[in-house]
């Protein structure tokens, strides 16, 4: 099986079924979705990943898409370079993603989800392969072969639900779970401005499929180790405010103490988004190497993906993120300035 995009036709010779315009590096279709079904199709074996430090939306579409691909009969490899936060552990399927640095192997195309750039995911090996990205955040790049991005999904989740009605694949109770992960996780648990009514009919849909919400809700709300509890006491002792914007940051000496994880900081930013005449949140972790990784959360009144795009991250209206040289007070300073220009 070829690895590279000749074996399907694709680069200058695959044609997009809707718009019989060439397929290229960095072109989008006018209909995408029609022309990732084509990719799956034609193909037999495709990798599917996601971004580094994956959340709810990433591990639970990645398991969907994975189930979708394997009722289509087709052969799917899940991957990623960090692992599945613990929380996440009890999805159906959730074994089946793989740790890894580097793509090994020959597939007919990769598919990107929730990624902005090849950088994004941290896997070496990817450029060699066809590459269809799937996004849903504003500040999506089209830097795939094939790209489809929807600003309107309120998780890159409800996008593949899409991708598999369009497939004509059955919904099961397993993909309905990892799916109904995707939503809850990805709209703050249906407080973020992303919800809409079809964010709760497919919500609906998912449950009436065999998603169990309780079950959702329990194991990402409410199993937290105690590491990430000794670090958010931390991070809670520094909490400041400002007029309607509150911050909160631990040290890496901090993680360290608290045997914490990337995952364990993970919803603290929301705790200062929690506060009461708190429009905007922010959260700030001193990584080991001095970099400053800054989480931005707003109830409406700020875009912060905006924010976060003009200091080199991303992320959704309400939800985005980047990271800052160091030392602390320097990225807290510059991330202020920021946030007090668009106030």
């Amino acid at each position: 099986m070829s690895a590279h995009p000749q074996k399907l036709g694709m680069h200058a010779s695959m044609v997009a079924p809707e718009t019989g315009a060439a397929l290229a590096p960095g072109i989008s279709t006018a209909k995408p979705l029609a022309a990732i079904l084509d990719v799956l199709h034609r193909g037999e074996r495709f990798l599917v990943c996601s971004h580094t430090h994956p959340d709810g939306d990433a591990v639970g579409s990645m398991l969907a898409l994975g189930m979708v691909i394997e009722q289509m009969g087709k052969a799917a490899h899940l991957v990623t370079a960090d692992r599945v936060p613990i929380q996440y552990w009890q999805l159906p399927g959730a074994d089946a993603i793989h740790t890894m640095p580097r793509i090994r192997g020959r597939y007919d195309a990769a598919i990107l989800l929730e990624c902005d750039s090849l950088e994004r995911t941290r896997l070496r090996g990817l450029e060699e392969l066809f590459l269809v990205n799937i996004d849903h955040h504003i500040t999506g790049v089209e830097f795939a072969h094939l790209n489809w991005i929807d600003h309107h999904a309120a998780s890159v989740g409800e996008m593949v639900y899409q991708l598999a009605r369009a497939a004509g694949v059955a919904i099961t109770p397993q993909m309905a779970q990892c799916l109904y992960t995707t939503i809850l996780t990805d709209t703050g648990g249906f407080c973020y401005g992303n919800v809409c009514e079809s964010t709760f009919a497919l919500a609906r849909e998912l449950v009436e499929a065999g998603a169990d919400p309780i079950a959702v809700a329990r194991q990402v709300y409410f199993s937290a180790p105690i590491s990430k509890l000794l670090l958010l006491g931390a991070a809670l002792r520094r909490l400041k405010r400002e007029g309607c914007v509150a911050w909160l940051w631990v040290t890496h000496q901090d993680t360290q103490r608290a045997c914490a994880t990337e995952e364990d900081c993970e919803g603290i930013v929301n705790v200062a988004l929690g506060m009461a005449g708190v429009d905007t949140g922010v959260f700030l972790r001193e990584l080991p190497d001095g970099v400053i990784r800054v989480s931005l959360r707003s109830k409406g009144r700020l875009n912060v993906a905006a924010i976060a795009a003009r200091l080199g991250g991303g992320g959704h209206q309400n939800a985005a993120g980047c990271t800052l040289e160091g030392p602390l007070p320097r990225a807290l300073k510059e991330i202020l300035a920021e946030l007090r220009g668009d106030l």
